[in-house]
């Protein structure tokens, strides 16, 4: 049985920062890429940012890319993002990801998730 499980979310004022870890556990568990992805009330899926497991290659959302940090900690088997200068539109469900092969931006392509950890930022 391989479980995500993602924490740091929180309150936070517009400005702010948060870090967010998603920690990989089962025996099985073996990825190639990790992603995050991140859902607003009423609204798609959408992906933030991915790291390739191996080389450390990381990809991101256009619009995030500056703001946004992905990175990872292969002994951990763990996966952090760093969201710096944060935005009310930054609001969402965070979800942690993970694959088999090479990276892509579609949810569906994602075989296993996390439950979510809950981002607001305030004005």
């Amino acid at each position: 049985q391989v479980q995500l499980v993602e924490s740091g979310g929180g309150l936070v004022q517009a400005g702010g920062s948060l870090r967010l870890s998603c920690a990989a556990f089962g025996r099985a568990f073996s990825a190639d890429t990790m992603a995050w992805f991140r859902q607003a009330p009423g609204k798609e899926r959408e992906f933030v940012a991915a790291i390739a497991w191996n080389d450390g290659n990381t990809y991101y959302a256009g619009s995030l890319q500056g703001r946004f940090t992905i990175s990872r900690d292969n002994a951990e088997k763990t996966t952090y993002l760093q969201m710096n200068s944060l935005r009310p539109e930054d609001t969402a469900l965070y979800y942690c990801a993970a694959k088999s092969g090479y990276y892509t931006n579609s949810p569906l392509r994602y075989n296993y998730w996390g439950q979510g950890t809950p981002v607001t930022v305030s004005t």
